[in-house]
């Protein structure tokens, strides 16, 4: 079992960064990534991390603004965000899976979830 835990998040004003964490209890041997969600809106998809580390993808909304590392040997993901915007402001999520499954948000299969943390962005 894996049981994953965010941190980081906050309130920031627009243009700002925040760097969140998510630290995974136990030996992970899974891709990881990052999902938000919006109020009133369903959650999506961010971005992702192979397990080695050697992929990454983003969606086109944090592409060139979010970077996603991870640190294997301390279980350990990150999410660099930086110039953020009100439009980032949502719960984000932690999750852990087969790395197809996280880049369709196929939650069926995605194994673990964090339970989020919130990130606000003021104008």
């Amino acid at each position: 079992q894996v049981q994953l835990v965010e941190s980081g998040g906050g309130s920031v004003q627009a243009g700002g960064n925040l760097r969140l964490s998510c630290t995974a209890s136990g030996r992970t041997f899974f891709a990881m990534g990052w999902f938000r969600q919006a109020p009133g809106k369903d959650r999506e998809f961010v971005s992702a991390i192979s397990v080695s580390g050697g992929s990454t993808r983003y969606s086109d909304a944090v592409n060139g603004r979010f970077t996603t590392s991870r640190e294997s040997d301390k279980n350990v993901m990150y999410l660099q965000m930086n110039s953020l915007k009100p439009e980032d402001t949502a719960v984000y999520y932690c999750a852990a899976g087969p790395y197809a499954a996280l880049l369709i948000g196929n939650t069926a299969d995605i194994g673990y979830w964090g339970k989020g943390t919130l990130v606000t962005v003021s104008s």
